[in-house]
């Protein structure tokens, strides 16, 4: 199947870091003509305003970036910002959030959870970024442990434990990139977009 130019198509992909949610969420709205937006890439965006160098790769991961999870943990206005901003490009449809808060906050749509395991998750993060297994092991647990609080504290879910939104959660700890591109390529060619064209088909029969 080709794009998905239905106006009420709305993907939510998730999952914890290093899972390789970002980069598979931009191929996949590629490939389907769906609008891509982070609410990771708003959230550094709004630290930039407040002074911090937020551009560079594993800037979440760092001692600035954790500073930043404390202020997000003590000052809410951050995290509701960019969900609200990200509610409205959901209404729109036509749209793939890259989003750990919008498959608790957005009615419908389809929603998937990337899993990996914490030793899986580190040694991606640690070749990405140049640093150790243990030294990204560490940096993991900090910034897990601070990203749950927030949002326990915000919306009451348990970001990486609480599944009941999703549509699909799928283990990528023994696949690659282009296989879990693959997967979710069917996935959504079978359960997303059919669905949309058998309910176009029965509107027409109406």
């Amino acid at each position: 199947m080709g794009e998905a130019n239905s106006k009420g198509t709305v993907i939510c992909i998730s999952g914890m870091a290093g899972t390789g949610k970002s980069t598979l969420a931009k191929r996949l709205a590629q490939k389907y003509g769906l609008k891509y937006y982070s609410g990771g890439d708003a959230l550094r965006e709004l630290a930039a305003e407040k002074g911090f160098n937020s551009s560079s790769n594993g800037w979440w991961e760092s001692p600035e970036g954790l500073s930043f999870l404390e202020q997000r943990k003590a000052d809410a206005s951050f995290d509701k910002a960019v969900d609200e901003k990200l509610l409205k490009l959901a209404k729109g449809g036509n749209v793939l959030l890259d989003s750990w808060t919008m498959p608790w906050l957005v009615k419908g749509g389809f929603k998937i959870w990337l899993a990996a395991s914490a030793e899986k998750q580190a040694e991606r993060i640690a070749k990405r970024d140049h640093m150790t297994v243990s030294e990204s092991l560490q940096a993991l647990k900090e910034k897990e442990t601070r990203t749950k609080a927030i949002y326990k504290q915000l919306y009451g879910f348990t970001l990486g434990q609480d599944f009941t939104p999703f549509n699909l959660v799928l283990d990528t700890d023994n696949l690659s990139a282009e296989e879990v591109f693959q997967t979710l390529c069917t996935v959504i060619d079978n359960m997303v977009l059919a669905e949309i064209e058998k309910s176009k088909k029965t509107v027409s029969c109406q």
